[in-house]
């Protein structure tokens, strides 16, 4: 049988195997953003406050974040930017909508929220799809995060300058002032941000491409006692990376083929933590392990063991390596078969012929846990191993064979 496998160099088999404890800190306070490669380390460390707004720079999808973890609210009015001059907050706290950026989704800021039925609708302006311009058409209302408020307006993006403007003022009109941020100014990132207290543009974050996760404080829906929008502390992917949580198997068996990798940026999140109330100490879920694609294709696997709270805001975790993007395919002979299959006796035979001496075996149950696992040397050609399996339920599993240069499966019934 013709299998497609991994050829791995010495050098790379090292690297797949290599398990390193990393620690990155947001700082006292949560008061830093941290991007980190999982390959290179951290890539920058800067002030949570320094922003106010974010205005994304690839595509047409015009997401604008606003700082929400450093205290900023957000308001959408019901005023256009024709009424700029009338505009009152009567009505903001019985009626208005809060907004939220996401926290699955980049490209779904704060601004961007409430849409209408209109398909080119962005919330804070409409897209126009002949000429690639962006023009504002809602009013907010912020508080910024010195507790001082101010009305807003996004009005618009011009594709021949390539920039953002946008105004704002105190409520009552005082001291208004205007502002630009040019997109081609941010080349190769994701995001340009803007401070509205120096009424000066930023640039925040490295390239997109030196980067994989942000340790930060966001703001998140937290279900209990009650849905409400809090303040945590966590880990979100960089856009176009793909994230996969593994529940209910220990980190040491956990794995990532046969899955399904996520886009929202949130699957590590937050919640790889919780507070214990009568202790007061910090609880990690000893069978959650988190597998991130990078942007090159290799898959590392993500186990976090501590949280330095406030005081520090030191996040320590396990990383490994478990596929590199880098490794060469080749169609090599190997296959493994069960005998008898299904099984009613507890035991099962396996034929395996594959061209190494060590291989692991698996069996899989159907949502995809590891309920066996075996180390098996001495193989190099046709073996054939009995494996107990009368610990396991009835019903359809996977068995795997996979080692260097070997990944071979076959189905196993047991009644």
């Amino acid at each position: 049988m013709k299998l497609v496998t991994l050829l791995v160099t010495a050098l790379l088999t090292t690297a797949l195997s290599a398990q390193t404890t990393v620690t990155v800190t947001t700082g006292p306070g949560n008061a830093m953003q941290t991007y980190y490669s999982l390959q290179d380390g951290v890539a920058s460390s800067v002030a949570l406050a320094d922003w106010d707004l974010a205005f994304e720079v690839v595509g047409f999808t015009g997401s604008i974040l606003a700082n929400t973890a450093n205290g900023i609210q957000v308001y959408k009015t019901p005023y256009t930017l024709a009424q700029w001059s009338v505009l009152d907050t009567t009505g903001l706290a019985a009626y208005w909508p809060a907004q939220q950026n996401s926290e699955v989704n980049w490209s779904s800021g704060a601004l961007n929220q409430g849409l209408s039925a209109n398909p080119f609708d962005l919330g804070w302006g409409i897209y126009n799809m002949v000429t690639h311009n962006i023009a504002g058409d809602s009013l907010f209302v912020m508080k910024l995060a010195d507790g001082s408020w101010k009305k807003l307006r996004i009005d618009g993006y011009a594709l021949a300058t390539d920039a953002f403007t946008f105004t704002w003022a105190n409520v009552d009109g005082s001291n208004e002032q205007t502002g630009n941020l040019v997109r081609s100014d941010y080349a190769g990132k994701s995001f340009g941000y803007y401070s509205l207290v120096s009424n000066a543009a930023m640039d925040h974050e490295p390239v997109a491409s030196a980067w994989d996760l942000v340790f930060t404080k966001y703001i998140s829906l937290v279900l209990q006692p009650t849905p409400t929008f809090y303040p945590v502390v966590g880990v979100l992917n960089n856009r176009g990376e793909g994230a996969l949580q593994v529940d209910g198997v220990p980190t040491s068996a956990a794995q990532w083929w046969g899955s399904t990798f996520s886009d929202s940026i949130n699957i590590i999140g937050y919640d790889w933590k919780t507070f214990n109330m009568t202790t007061f100490q910090y609880e990690y879920a000893q069978d959650r392990t988190y597998f991130v694609q990078d942007q090159v294709g290799n898959i590392w696997k993500l186990i976090f063991t501590a949280y330095g709270g406030g005081s520090t805001g030191d996040i320590t975790f396990i990383q490994e390596m478990v596929s590199a993007a880098s490794v060469t395919e080749t169609a090599m002979q190997g296959t493994v078969l069960a005998y008898p299959n299904p099984v009613t006796s507890g035991q099962v035979q396996l034929v395996i012929d594959v061209p190494s001496p060590h291989a692991v075996l698996s069996i899989i149950d159907i949502n995809g846990r590891v309920v066996l696992s075996q180390d098996l040397n001495g193989l190099n050609g046709l073996s054939l191993r009995n494996t107990d399996v009368s610990g396991l339920q009835q019903g359809l599993y996977l068995v795997r064979i996979a080692g260097e240069g070997v990944s071979t499966t076959a189905r196993l019934v047991i009644e």
